[in-house]
């Protein structure tokens, strides 16, 4: 999904600049971290990357689709899964494993965290997955078609705790009614946090949103409990968990 009139895409995030030339500062949803392996990261990066991993500037190509790099179209699968935020790969695993009908587009920018997801799809067997380390929003926006996603996964998003970071929560109006634009109707979008002021923000958000209906419900029994996430109940926070419907 490109833009109509020149059949690029617009400028991805770190790519825009202002009249006179100088890098544009954006309010963005993640902060890039460090990006030295470990030597099972570095193994499993040489292994696999070239064939699961989307190179960032392969987005860039006229007519870019993710369908050409999982080798079969939409009417040869259920549907097309995405996951933004998918740290080390410990649930992109797991539930991409037990989907094989199921293409799974899995978001995240911290390098060595999509090395050893690569490294948990070899172990689970889980050949339907692609990482993609664009950003997340922008990508939603201009790489994927109204109605095309039978699934959206975001599992404890950056709750840039801070009030003045909540400007960048990724759970925001606009991004919502994205959202609700590109799921499929009867399309799910569900969602987990362990940060009791992110929940009651999600909640406001998206009851809000036109075309999508849910709330707060059970933890998602499909759903692994994660290192990242046994640190949060750890901390004693309480882990929400939510489920939205595209009608």
């Amino acid at each position: 999904m490109t833009d109509d009139r020149s059949g690029v895409s617009p400028a991805r995030p770190h790519q825009k600049l202002t009249e006179d030339g100088r890098r544009m500062r954006e309010v963005l949803t993640y902060s890039r971290r460090g990006s030295r392996f470990t030597p099972q990261q570095a193994l499993a990066w040489e292994a696999h990357a070239q064939e699961w991993v989307v190179p960032d500037e392969a987005v860039d190509q006229q007519g870019f689709s993710f369908d050409t790099w999982f080798g079969r179209g939409p009417d040869e699968r259920d549907g097309l899964v995405v996951e933004i935020g998918s740290g080390v790969g410990e649930a992109t695993a797991a539930l991409a494993a037990t989907r094989p009908s199921y293409d799974v587009v899995a978001f995240e920018v911290w390098k060595p965290g999509v090395a050893s997801t690569l490294a948990r799809l070899e172990e689970a067997g889980a050949r339907n997955v692609r990482l993609c380390g664009v950003d997340a929003v922008w990508s939603v926006e201009h790489l994927l078609a109204p109605a095309s996603i039978a699934e959206l996964w975001t599992f404890f998003p950056d709750p840039w705790h801070k009030t003045r970071h909540h400007k960048r929560r990724l759970v925001n109006p606009d991004f919502a009614a994205l959202v609700a634009g590109r799921l499929r109707p009867g399309g799910v979008w569900r969602l987990a946090t362990d940060w009791g002021d992110y929940a009651e923000q999600m909640v406001e958000v998206l009851d809000a949103a036109p075309g999508l209906e849910g709330g707060i419900v059970e933890r998602w029994a499909e759903r692994p409990v994660t290192k990242f996430e046994r640190k949060g109940i750890a901390a004693g926070r309480e882990i929400t968990d939510l489920r939205y419907l595209r009608t």
